[in-house]
Formats: structure tokens, sequence, C-alpha cells
């Protein structure tokens, strides 16, 4: 299968090989499913498309807002991370403003597992097992051979004083790397119950 885009000739189709078949050979049905399809696939194009212009609009209208607020009212309305959020003013609908990091661990992951390693051995007779389990859960890595950060972040919330503990939690703060980061704009609405329900701009979910 192609994803190229082909000049078909007048009187032919192309099919999902690229072959051009005269239109005479191809079947009723066949063409009804293709023109059907396309007609379909140019709804769904023209909906992002206008789903890309009103997002760009959406995030311009927040973001000229919060500049507004910061120098004219002197009001800090961004959260931790730049999270922020809008309500209205009978509380109706909230506009949520949050930012994602994408994180990795660079070559100091491996020396914290090292030092967490080597007091696990130290607690052998008297450590539990259930934090054995989790610190080793926490290290496993899934089908993709990546190791879950939330886990492993996750180890610097254990109640643990032992020093070289303490070092292997500074070891994985120090092997955190952010590669990205990206921003999400989310709308609520209030519902009969008061609890804010998200706006759904998923089409799966409308």
């Amino acid at each position: 299968m192609t994803n190229e885009i082909q000049t078909v000739p007048e009187g032919y189709m192309a099919n999902a090989k690229g072959h051009l078949i005269p239109i005479d050979k191809v079947k009723p049905i066949d063409k009804l499913r293709d023109e059907e399809v396309k007609k379909m696939a140019a709804v769904a194009k023209k909906l992002r498309d206008d789903m890309k212009v009103a997002k760009a609009a959406l995030f311009a209208s927040f973001n000229d807002f919060v500049a507004l607020s910061a120098t004219e009212y002197k009001v800090q309305l961004g959260g931790e991370k730049g999270n922020t959020t809008l309500l209205s003013y009978d509380g109706r609908y909230k506009v949520q403003l949050a930012v994602s990091e994408n994180i990795v661990f660079d070559e100091r992951l491996q020396v914290a597992k090292k030092l967490i390693d080597e007091c696990l051995n130290e607690w052998t007779a008297n450590s539990n097992d259930n934090i054995k389990a989790i610190i080793n859960q926490a290290f496993q890595v899934d089908k993709e051979g990546k190791i879950s950060t939330h886990r492993v972040l996750s180890l610097r919330s254990l109640d643990i004083s032992d020093d070289k503990w303490l070092d292997a939690m500074e070891a994985i703060s120090n092997a955190i790397q952010v590669t990205d980061t990206k921003e999400y704009i989310r709308f609520y609405e209030r519902d009969e119950h008061g609890k804010y329900q998200q706006i759904a701009l998923d089409f799966s979910n409308v």
C-alpha cells in the first residue's frame, strides 16, 4: 500500500497497491464505498482544520487574559509549572490550562539503582517485604523496555532516613531530564449536582 498521492488518468481508479483499474472494471459497491469514505474523510479533515484554528484562538484568549490580569491587576494566576484555572463569575464554567512535562532519566538513574540495591542488601535481615516489592517494581521495564517515571519518582515519597537511600533519592532527582513540555486546555461545566463535568472535545466522548 502506498501513501503517495497518485495522479489518476480519467477513466481509471487507483487501487490500494497503486494499480490503475479501468472504471468499468470496478464493482459498483467498490465505487460507492470509495465515494463515501472520501466524503467522510473530507469532513473529518475539515473538522480537524477548524479545531486547529479554534485551538489557537482559545489559547490566545486564555493567555491574553492571564497577561492582562498580571499586568493590570497584579494577580498571579499561574499555578505550579504554569498550570492555571479560570472560572466564570457564577462558577458554572471552568477553563484549565495544564502544562505536562515529558521526562526521562539519564545515566544517574543507574547510580541510584546501585545505591538502592546496596540498601536492600544491608536491610535484608529486617526490611519490610512490601517495601522491597515496591522498590523492585519501580525499576521494572514495560513492553517497550522503558522504566515508568511515575513509579521511580514515587520512591521519593517513602519515609526512609538511611543516608545511602537519601543519596539514591538525590541521584534520582538529578537524573531527571525534561525532554519537552506540552500545554493542554480543558473546559468544564457544572452539572445539576454541582460537579464539574469536562466538555468533551474528543470525538469518541461526544
